[in-house]
């Protein structure tokens, strides 16, 4: 695989997906509804319900609102990665995969490309909720917005390839929408987005609490949360890391290009 094809693969990957982006006017305003439906709305609410104690990487009591914006651009990316993976089983059920899988290049790569593209998307949200949360007098250090972007793409990719690891599972279209329900709802609130673990912990939830530390999601969290203040979980990006190369390589070895075409000529597939 030389490295100018690479190059030339990924870049008109990437221009694919920001055209389809900028031609869908409406998918950057759904991205930010949800999470500001949260931060204005039901921050508003629950600040007094939900004390936030002072555990790191806060050094101080914080307002609810700031103890949220980490769980909301984790939102922000779940959102995106399933919304790219369901691009990819409309792509392969209209064949369009399958025309880009001729490409002289290994399927793995091409799927990579995929995902580095979605992943730059969500990315790119998540700095805009980062903006508009801060018109909110929302406390992030400004070096934070920096120290963040590698464990947003590291998170974004990890979200993005469990979305395309789903994506080789789901035979049909239709059948898509009940999935990421499946998964984005579990994972966002069984996770510290809205609440710290020590909560369920402390109120006698331990099945819950044990299944928020087996989220891949409460680490890519944790891991934002504490990069916003310019601080390093090395055990959250460790199991991000470890689940976006898990997801992947299960992904890439598992995707059929071809399921779609074959369902609607009536062969087996």
């Amino acid at each position: 695989m030389r490295l100018a094809h690479a190059l030339l693969a990924l870049q008109a990957v990437t221009s694919r997906e920001i055209a389809k982006f900028v031609r869908q006017g409406g998918r950057l305003a759904s991205a930010l509804v949800r999470p500001l439906l949260w931060l204005v709305v039901f921050a508003a609410g629950f600040q007094n319900v939900f004390g936030v104690s002072i555990i790191p990487p806060y050094n101080t009591y914080i307002p609810y609102q700031t103890y949220i914006v980490p769980g909301l651009l984790g939102m922000v990316l779940l959102f995106n990665g399933m919304q790219s993976s369901l691009a990819m089983v409309y792509d392969r059920e209209m064949g369009v995969m399958r025309l880009l899988l001729t490409a002289p290049l290994p399927r793995w790569y091409l799927l990579f490309c995929k995902l580095l593209a979605g992943t730059l998307l969500s990315v790119l949200q998540a700095y805009v909720f980062l903006l508009i949360a801060a018109l909110f007098d929302v406390d992030v250090p400004l070096d934070g917005w920096l120290f963040a972007l590698p464990v947003l793409v590291l998170s974004g990719m990890m979200l993005g390839a469990l979305g395309l690891l789903l994506s080789v599972h789901v035979r049909q279209l239709e059948n898509f929408a009940g999935t990421m329900n499946f998964v984005i709802f579990p994972m966002f609130f069984i996770s510290p987005a809205l609440y710290p673990l020590w909560k369920l912990e402390e109120s006698g939830a331990r099945v819950i609490h044990f299944l928020a530390t087996w989220n891949p999601f409460t680490h890519a969290v944790e891991a934002t949360r504490f990069a916003l203040h310019g601080q390093v979980s090395v055990p959250s990006l460790a199991i991000v890391a470890g689940c976006l190369v898990a997801f992947f390589l299960l992904a890439a070895w598992g995707y059929d290009p071809q399921r779609g075409m074959l369902k609607r000529t009536g062969k087996p597939g």
